[in-house]
């Protein structure tokens, strides 16, 4: 047999010469297949093109066809029902093409089957073999038998294993919750190919692209139909809906399970643990993140993945624009929109339904919606024109539908609903029910999951007849109007009815609203709103609630769940607020309680008790998110509300004081903090008892405040005290205890006992990583503490520089930078850096943290007061010596008056302060302040604390600057011998003092 090698060609196989060159032809959806057929071939040695094809319906077919005839070698035909639709052709034009052109070059063409579906009975010209159901090796046996190609033993090797194109019947590894592919997606063929372009193209890291667009246009479509088409270019697709934030955060935070990361149950800790290995690329680089509705451009630097895989999202917002690369997403063209028409509705012609299209603008959903319409009752178009430009059936008097959306739209809905209350009446219901929730994912399903709610008279057949609920919902399904949500890129097998979740779109749900009858309204709010509560799962404190939390938020409001006077109801919304506030959401939770209390204002008493807990949660709220001026406002209008009313209400009393101290305690009032705490503790032992978690909670707040009145001996007594209450009421593993085992490290890091603080906190952080998970907020806090205690006990400084900045990276994602814990951690990652000769960083971080604090706490708190100590080494270190010491001067008088002379704090900064007198020739200056100073700390903290030691060596360095070279030096034996006994000879506050290092205080600024 003679062979025929031309230019890569393969060997000849069963009779047939094998072909030089393979110009496979797809229609656009079928691009996977196109991919594999295409590398499949290659790697059998036969060179090959891919060729997208969707040939203008004006031109006709046999010149198309006779184009793809340009090319040398065989044209493989990737076919299914689907493209003998494209143009789409009058009827018997393919089987008259088929039957003549292609049957004259019948050697020339050739065709593989990719469905089960009957296809004209002129494709039999093609020889198509199927590929439908059978597996990877089967198909390309077949493929290569139908093209003449002898198999290559080694095919496939030349390709590295991350190159090659998954089979497309083979999912990738990790799907999740990407819609169903639209079997009657049209068009977009380029704009598609553009979108891969742009995001194959991209740098590595920053491969995101948002499709922007007016609602209806088709965004969420077109991200679907691209996760589809070029699937086998993932490892990992994902889908996350966005249109609501808590939604989005646990969506997202799903794929750490899926991930199989090592992470506990809380968003915030998922999220970061899903980033970090997106980032990594580890343990798939090639992955596609898509989210849909993402409106609200907040929290971007929190959500959106880095690395080497890909992000999508759809988006009405264009302020997308300065965060990613942006496409436009624009109406159909008019080729578009009509081939799509006469697909759905066959008896229309291009003429009538390019009249259609030119009425809706050719904007995808109105289109859609009118082809169902067309398609379903087999009317002709120009009767359906007229009943949409006469308005006959529309039931709003000013349709007007916003968004840019044309107003025929709006009629063309009526039409639909109104043939939908003709002929399917319970689907209307499903519809009016749907109006009274929020737009985007709603859980429909708890309507069958809670028969004991009570609906009204109308859906009562929801909760009873399911064949009938299964019907209205395909119903609605087929029009367009919804979309279930489902688990997987191929599978057909539904969750139960009790499970079920819709997703309607808001443009959707909008003119849904506007054109359901309204008479029954106010019922079906109630009834979603009882369902709400009847889904509530009662505890928000448990993060295994959380998704579920994040379910019923959006529908709060809609529902009129805030106008609620039924007291369930009001507990379920005081529920989600306290979800809000374990799940970190604080923005939304201070949104939240504003709407609460705007509504319950209008019926509730100020004092009743639901108001009374939702001031509490929401003073809390304020307090987490770093509002402190607005709790203690709102505390303290509720303390004189309770003391008018002289209602006798010990208990709301007592919690008021209790929030009112703490609100003092951020607000940097100390002292009265303190008078009010102990009053409040008082209080909480005489009314509830030891064991009660309210007197837990007050003997935990005094502790703290003890603290930052430097009083470290009575903190750490206190606080050991509330450890052991903790440990034996809520037990060893509760978040409170691991939080009172925080304080007692910190206690003894202040005291000077380093040894004993750092193995306590390694300890305590193994506990949080084991029960909270590496990356919960508690266990970063945990580690800062951490890092602190290595530093002061002087561990290795290089893991310690590691261990700060990783903090702070992943403080800065759960917070935000401008949030105190987050500023904490700058704060003392700027310190380690100044000390160890990094002073640009340093400079830079110090006077972020500056800034920070005096915006969020005034320029007159001790905290924002302290960190000035902090600027001022820096400036010291940099050699602006006159500068530095004009700060500390000015930052020892502010700490000075408002915590007092004997306050630690004032104590680090009159250390500081002397060096820089003496730095500056003032010695006589900084030898009297040293000589005070050293008194003070004696008196305050002990002769063996190390900041009174640190006091002692800079005396000793004063008098020995005034050559009062005795006492110095007596001062100074007496240091070293103390500091070698209490810390040990080898630890750098030791070697540092033996050196004649100068000491020096740095600013720890904790709330």
């Amino acid at each position: 047999m003679a062979e025929q090698r031309s230019g890569g060609g393969a060997e000849s196989h069963g009779g047939r010469a094998a072909p030089e060159h393979v110009l496979v032809v797809f229609p656009g959806y079928h691009r996977p297949w196109a991919a594999w057929i295409n590398q499949r071939l290659e790697a059998h040695g036969v060179r090959a093109s891919l060729q997208r094809w969707d040939p203008p319906r004006e031109v006709p077919l046999e010149d198309s066809l006779g184009d793809l005839l340009l090319a040398r070698g065989q044209v493989l035909l990737v076919l299914n029902d689907w493209f003998f639709e494209l143009g789409p052709r009058p009827a018997g034009e393919w089987n008259d093409v088929l039957r003549g052109f292609v049957a004259a070059q019948a050697d020339r063409f050739a065709a593989v089957n990719l469905t089960n579906r009957t296809l004209l009975p002129s494709t039999a010209v093609l020889e198509p073999v199927s590929l439908w159901g059978v597996g990877e090796e089967e198909a390309e046996a077949r493929l290569l038998a139908r093209l003449g190609i002898e198999p290559r033993r080694s095919a496939g090797r030349r390709i590295p294993a991350a190159a090659l194109a998954r089979y497309p019947d083979n999912p990738p590894e990790i799907w999740g919750d990407v819609p169903r592919r639209n079997p009657r997606f049209t068009g977009r063929d380029d704009l598609l190919t553009e979108l891969q372009e742009r995001l194959m193209d991209a740098e590595r890291g920053s491969a995101a692209c948002t499709l922007l667009g007016m609602s209806g246009i088709g965004k969420t479509q077109i991200a679907a139909e691209y996760a589809h088409r070029f699937s086998p270019d993932y490892d990992v697709i994902w889908w996350v809906n966005s249109d609501d934030r808590n939604v989005q955060r646990d969506r997202l935070g799903e794929l750490a399970v899926r991930l199989s990361l090592p992470t506990g149950s809380e968003p915030g800790e998922r999220i970061r643990a899903v980033r970090e290995a997106l980032r990594r690329g580890d343990p798939h680089g090639r992955w596609l993140i898509v989210f849909d509705g993402w409106d609200d451009t907040d929290g971007i630097d929190v959500m959106l993945p880095q690395g080497p895989g890909h992000v999508l999202i759809t988006s009405r917002n264009r302020g997308w624009r300065e965060h990613t690369d942006v496409l436009e997403i624009p109406s159909f063209d008019r080729s578009e929109s009509t081939g799509y028409l006469m697909r759905r509705a066959p008896q229309i012609n291009a003429a009538e339904a390019d009249e259609v299209a030119a009425e809706f603008g050719d904007v995808p959903l109105p289109l859609v919606q009118a082809a169902a319409w067309l398609g379903e009752s087999g009317m002709e178009a120009p009767e359906y024109l007229r009943m949409v430009r006469d308005g006959r059936l529309s039931t709003v008097d000013d349709p007007s539908a916003g968004d840019g959306m044309p107003n025929a739209s709006l009629t063309s809905w009526s039409i639909l609903i109104n043939r939908l209350r003709r002929a399917q009446p319970q689907a209307i219901d499903i519809l009016s029910l749907c109006a009274s929730f929020a737009p985007g994912r709603i859980p429909l399903g708890i309507v069958r999951a809670y028969p004991q709610a009570q609906l009204p008279e109308d859906l009562r057949w929801m909760a009873t007849d399911l064949p009938a609920w299964t019907r209205a919902l395909d119903t609605l399904v087929n029009y367009s109007v919804l979309t279930r949500e489902t688990r997987g890129p191929m599978t057909t097998d539904e969750i139960g009815p009790h499970q079920e979740s819709i997703h309607m779109h808001r443009l959707v749900h909008d003119i849904v609203a506007r054109l359901t009858d309204g008479e029954h309204r106010e019922a079906h709010r109630k009834a979603v709103r009882t369902l709400l509560a009847e889904a509530d799962p009662g505890n928000p404190t448990d993060s295994r609630h959380w998704p579920r939390y994040s379910e019923l938020l959006p529908h709060l409001e809609p529902s009129g769940a805030l106008r609620s006077t039924d007291p369930r109801i009001q507990v379920a919304v005081l529920n989600c607020l306290r979800f809000c506030d374990r799940s970190g959401e604080y923005k939304a939770g201070i949104r939240l309680a504003g709407r609460i209390r705007d509504e319950w204002t209008s019926f509730m008493e100020p004092l009743a008790p639901h108001m009374q807990e939702l001031t509490t949660l929401e003073g809390d709220i304020l307090r987490r998110y770093g509002r402190f001026r607005e709790a203690y406002d709102l505390d303290l209008a509720q303390r004189e509300r309770l003391a008018a009313a002289d209602s006798g209400d010990q208990l709301g009393e007592l919690q008021t004081k209790v929030s009112i101290a703490r609100d003092l305690r951020f607000l940097g009032q100390y002292k009265e903090s303190e008078k009010l705490q102990r009053e409040a503790l008082a209080e909480a032992r005489s009314l509830l008892g030891e064991t009660q978690f309210l007197t837990l909670v007050a003997r935990h707040n005094l502790g703290v405040v003890l603290r930052m009145l430097g009083r470290y001996q009575e903190a750490y007594e206190q606080d050991a005290d509330t450890l052991t209450r903790c440990e034996a009421v809520l037990r060893p593993h509760h978040a409170s205890t691991l939080n009172s085992n925080n304080a007692v490290a910190q206690d003894l890091r202040l005291l000077g006992r380093y040894r004993e603080a750092l193995g306590r906190q390694e300890a305590n952080v193994r506990l949080h990583v084991r029960i909270l998970g590496p990356q919960h907020l508690h266990t970063l806090y945990a580690r800062s503490q951490l890092a602190l205690c290595r530093r002061r006990e002087g561990g290795f400084q290089q893991d310690i520089g590691t261990m700060m900045a990783s903090v702070l990276e992943h403080l800065e994602q759960a917070y935000g930078r401008d949030h105190y814990v987050t500023l904490s951690a700058v704060t003392n990652y700027a310190n380690f850096l100044r000390e160890h000769g990094d002073l640009d960083l340093a400079r830079e971080l110090i006077t972020e943290a500056d800034a920070g604090y005096r915006a969020l706490l005034g320029p007159a708190h001790p905290v924002s007061t302290g960190v000035l100590a902090n600027t001022a080494l820096v400036m010291q270190a940099s050699g602006e010596r006159a500068s530095a010491l004009t700060m500390l001067e000015s930052a020892l008088a502010g700490l000075t008056a408002t915590l007092g002379a004997d306050h630690p704090w004032v104590f680090g900064c009159a250390l500081n302060t002397t060096a820089a007198r003496n730095f500056n020739g003032r010695v006589v200056e900084a030898a009297e302040l040293s000589r005070d100073t050293l008194r003070r700390a004696r008196h305050a903290l002990g002769n063996e604390h190390p900041l009174t030691l640190s006091c002692q060596v800079a005396l000793a360095t004063d008098l020995r600057g005034l050559r009062e070279t005795d006492e110095a030096g007596k001062l100074e034996e007496d240091a070293l011998l103390t500091l070698t006994r209490t810390l040990g000879a080898q630890h750098p506050h030791t070697l540092s003092a033996r050196q004649r290092n100068r000491p020096y205080w740095d600013f720890e600024a904790n709330l």
